[in-house]
C-alpha cells in the first residue's frame, strides 16, 4: 500500500474540513492527514485550529464546551483562548503561573467559498481561485462535508477521467454516451488549475433539467477538468445558451485509505431557483462515484509501472506525475 499522509510535503497545502456554517458554539472535530483536529471560534471570531488533545492529560478537547470563544477541556477544566493559548488551570488558582508547555500549536486555518480550509505547517501555496465567487452573475451553493472511505488520490484520480461516465454515470448523465474519448491536450487552463477542454452530449433526463437549464433528451457541453495540487479538481460546464456551471470538488484526506468530501457550485441562473433542485442531481452523481470508489480497495498506485494506463488515462496520469513529484517519489 501507498501510504502519504505522512509526507511533510502535504503539511504546506490547504485542505478543506467543515462548511464555515458548522463550526457553532461548540467544538469541532476533524481528522486531517492522521491528525484528530479541534475547531472553534475565539471571541473575536477567528478560527482557531489545533491537535484534539488537551496538553494537561490528553483528553480530547472537543467533548469539552466553548464559552466566550474560550475551550474548556471536559477533563480538568484547562482553558485555552485565541491562538490557543492556555488562559486558565482551575485547579492551580486564579494568579498561578501558567506552563509555556500548556498552550496548544495551533494551524493557519482561512474561511473560502464557504468552506474552513487548514494548512497544518508553513503554507507553500495559496487556496486555488475560482474567479465565478466575486462575480455577481454567480451564486455560490455548497454541500455537507461526507466522509468517503476510500483513499483521496482514488477521488482526484476518478475527478480527472471521464472515460468512466458511461459506465459509472448510466443514472444520471453518463446513458448514451459514446465511450471513446479523442486525444485530449494536457495543459493549464489558467494560473490555478492544470487540466484539458472537451465538448460532451451528456443524457439530460427529467432530473437534470434545473442544471441543464433545458428540457431536451440530450444537451451539448463544453467542460474543462482541471486540478489544483494536491487534491481540489475543477470541473466547469458551459451549455450552449450561455448557462454556466461550476463545481469545485474538494478531497481532503483523512487518512491514507479515508476522505472528505464536498463540492461547491457556482452558476449564472436564476438565483430564485430553488438550489436544492439543483444540488439533488449532483449529489446524484456523487453518490455513483462514492459506490464505485468505496468498491476498489487500498490507495492508489503512484508509481509509473503501478497501473496500466491508456490514452484517455492521461489526464490522471498528469496529475499522479506532478502529485508523486511533490512527495519526491521516485
Amino acid at each position: 500500500m501507498t501510504s502519504f499522509v505522512h509526507n511533510n510535503a502535504l503539511r504546506t497545502a490547504w485542505y478543506p474540513v467543515a462548511r464555515v456554517s458548522d463550526i457553532a458554539d461548540r467544538p469541532f472535530a476533524v481528522r486531517l492527514l492522521a491528525q484528530d483536529l479541534v475547531v472553534w471560534r475565539s471571541a473575536d471570531g477567528a478560527l482557531v485550529v489545533a491537535p484534539d488533545r488537551c496538553p494537561h492529560r490528553e483528553a480530547p478537547l472537543s467533548i469539552g464546551t466553548v464559552t466566550d470563544g474560550e475551550l474548556a477541556c471536559a477533563y480538568h477544566g484547562w482553558t485555552f483562548g485565541s491562538l490557543g493559548t492556555c488562559v486558565a488551570i482551575p485547579s492551580s488558582g486564579p494568579n498561578a503561573a501558567i506552563p509555556r508547555t500548556a498552550h496548544l500549536p495551533c494551524m493557519h486555518a482561512r474561511e473560502q467559498y464557504g468552506l474552513v480550509w487548514v494548512c497544518p505547517g508553513e503554507p507553500a501555496m495559496d487556496i486555488p481561485r475560482v474567479v465565478q465567487d466575486s462575480d455577481p452573475a454567480f451564486r455560490r451553493l455548497n454541500t455537507d462535508v461526507e466522509t468517503w472511505a476510500t483513499s483521496t488520490p482514488r477521488l482526484v484520480d476518478n475527478f480527472m477521467d471521464f472515460s468512466h461516465f458511461p459506465w459509472v454515470h448510466t443514472g444520471t448523465f453518463g446513458g448514451g454516451q459514446d465511450p471513446i474519448v479523442p486525444k485530449l491536450d494536457i495543459g493549464p487552463l489558467d494560473d490555478d488549475f492544470f487540466g484539458y477542454a472537451y465538448e460532451v452530449d451528456a443524457s439530460n433526463p427529467d432530473e437534470a433539467v434545473a442544471v441543464s437549464g433545458s428540457d431536451d433528451d440530450v444537451v451539448h457541453r463544453s467542460m474543462s477538468t482541471g486540478f489544483a495540487l494536491p487534491f481540489v479538481v475543477r470541473s466547469t460546464i458551459r451549455y450552449d445558451d450561455g448557462l454556466e456551471h461550476i463545481l469545485l470538488l474538494c478531497s481532503t484526506p483523512v487518512d491514507d485509505l479515508n476522505s472528505l468530501f464536498t463540492f461547491v457550485v457556482w452558476r449564472n441562473d436564476d438565483h430564485s431557483t430553488d438550489p436544492e433542485e439543483i444540488l439533488k442531481f449532483d449529489r446524484a452523481i456523487g453518490a455513483e462515484d462514492r459506490a464505485m470508489l468505496e468498491r476498489v480497495p487500498g490507495t492508489l498506485p503512484l508509481q509509473r509501472t503501478g497501473l496500466v494506463n491508456v490514452q484517455s488515462d492521461k489526464p490522471s496520469v498528469e496529475w499522479r506525475r506532478q502529485f508523486a513529484a511533490i512527495l519526491d517519489l521516485k
